[in-house]
């Protein structure tokens, strides 16, 4: 029997997961966040997990060294989804993209009149499909860290980001100024696995659809 490789990444993603691979019978050995391992058993012999940043799944599963990976549709607009099925919506890990500006930045108006803006973001993709959507004119700054400083620095006048409960963006006096989309985690598959391995990966993806809330 070929094994079967998991990617998932630490963090809400990886604890928001566990239940669905419970439903299929899929318990990890360890925590990720307590042990330093990169690849974790599972009380299955033929299932293992990897341990990636949330950003790397789908080209883990792209290439063929995942058969399945959780990842968010945010990460994955951003890679393109070359190579990968996306069966499932897991309704995990939600949130929503926004774009955000500092509080008395009359964005709407700024839109209006037809104002370059710059926008950091680390999601440019996303970004640069939303304003041209609208024929908003933007500069895309790429930024890895902290994305509420950038305005406050005078970096950009305003960003796109993942938004949860909003409360980062009001410690630092921003605002959500514009809804782009609601963001959760996708289960992705590995094409040619799906092919090759279909008797032992297709219960499991049964398994987690049916686990699904």
């Amino acid at each position: 029997m070929s094994q079967i490789t998991i990617a998932l990444s630490k963090g809400r993603i990886f604890e928001e997961t566990l239940p669905l691979l419970a439903a299929a019978g899929i318990v990890p050995s360890e925590n990720p966040e307590s042990s330093r391992k990169l690849i974790i058993g599972t009380n299955r012999d033929d299932v293992r997990v990897v341990i990636v940043r949330a950003s790397d799944v789908p080209t883990y599963v792209q290439y063929g060294a995942a058969d399945l990976g959780i990842a968010g549709k945010d990460v994955l607009i951003e890679h393109g989804g070359a190579g990968l099925y996306q069966p499932l919506d897991l309704k995990i890990a939600r949130c929503r993209m926004s774009v955000a500006a500092p509080v008395g930045f009359d964005y709407a108006a700024a839109v209006q009149r037809g104002a370059r803006l710059r926008i950091a973001t680390k999601y440019i993709n996303t970004a640069r499909e939303h304003f041209a959507a609208k024929g908003v004119h933007v500069d895309l700054i790429k930024l890895y860290g902290s994305m509420e400083l950038a305005p406050l620095a005078g970096l950009a006048e305003a960003i796109v980001d993942l938004v949860s409960s909003g409360g980062t963006l009001k410690a630092n006096n921003l605002v959500e100024v514009e809804d782009i989309m609601p963001i959760s985690s996708r289960l992705v598959v590995n094409q040619a696995a799906l092919k090759l391995k279909r008797d032992q990966l297709q219960p499991v993806i049964d398994a987690i659809a049916g686990a699904i809330k």
